[in-house]
Parts: C-alpha cells; structure tokens; sequence
C-alpha cells in the first residue's frame, strides 16, 4: 500500500464532492462540496487548492459508466474534468464509481435524512465511497486503484 493522503472526487453536473484518504491510506472522510462552475475554472482551482492543503499526491476521480459498462455523457463529462486537473499537473486516477451515488443516498436515507437535505452532503458522501473503494481495492490487491489517466491520452482514447 502506498503511503500518503489522497483526495476523492465525485463530478456532478451541479456540485463535486471532494473527500479525502489519511496519510496511511486507511480511511475515507468527507472535506467539501465544490460548486460546478459554469465559466471559467473556479472548481479546478478549488479542487487543486484542497489537494495541496490536504497533501494529496493523487487524485481519485470517480468514472461513472452505465451499468453495462458503456460510457454515457457522464463520462465523458467526468473524464473531461480529470483531463483538466491532470493538464494543471495533478495525477489522476480514474476509478469505476458505478452505483457510488445510489449507495450514498441509501447511506443518507438509512442514517435519517430526507432527500431534501441530503442534497448539499450527498456529493461528498459519494466521493468517500469512491475513495473509500480505491483505498480497499489498493489494500487487498497491492496495485493502485483504477486506471492513471495519461497526460497524453486524448478524450477519444478513455
């Protein structure tokens, strides 16, 4: 298991929940709710500011396929901002988030929220939920999560 902190993102249209690993790569807890920015890139430079505060070498970006396994316009959208952090310097890890949000308000409903209040936390719910796989997933496999997303790579090849 490599050691040293990592943030978790899970990309909405809306919102980004950002979560983030200890040191040791342990456990998953949520930091933020980042705002979507719809000009500019006010949501890269948050994301990057929280994963220089928090010393994160990695981030892990949720990839969310359809259940088949097909991208969707998620993807693609959630691809194209790990494309963005990656061209700012930052390494990236796409990682399979299938369900990620589903399981996150099931978590919210079972813990007594209403789905009107579990809006402004269920983003970084879902981001734990990823990390907390990729941290897992390292920990029984002894191979790093998902898959690097390569500075070179272009969005027809993900």
């Amino acid at each position: 298991m490599r050691s040293g902190a990592r943030l978790g993102i899970d990309v909405g249209r809306a919102r980004i929940g950002v979560a983030r690993s200890d040191g040791a790569g342990m456990m998953a807890v949520p930091i933020e709710t980042v705002p979507r920015a719809s000009d500019g890139d006010a949501d890269i430079r948050r994301v990057l500011e929280l994963a220089e505060e928090y010393s994160a070498f990695e981030l892990v970006v949720g990839h969310p396929l359809s259940m088949s396994g097909a991208a969707t316009p998620s993807t693609d959208d959630a691809v194209a901002f790990a494309r963005r952090l990656a061209d700012r310097g930052a390494v990236v890890r796409l990682v399979d988030e299938r369900l990620s949000t589903v399981s996150a308000q099931q978590a919210l409903r079972a813990s007594g929220r209403s789905t009107r209040t579990q809006r402004p936390v269920v983003d970084q719910v879902a981001a734990v939920i990823i990390l907390q796989h990729a941290l897992d997933s390292e920990r029984s496999s002894g191979n790093p999560p998902g898959r690097a997303l390569d500075p070179d790579e272009g969005p027809s090849t993900l």
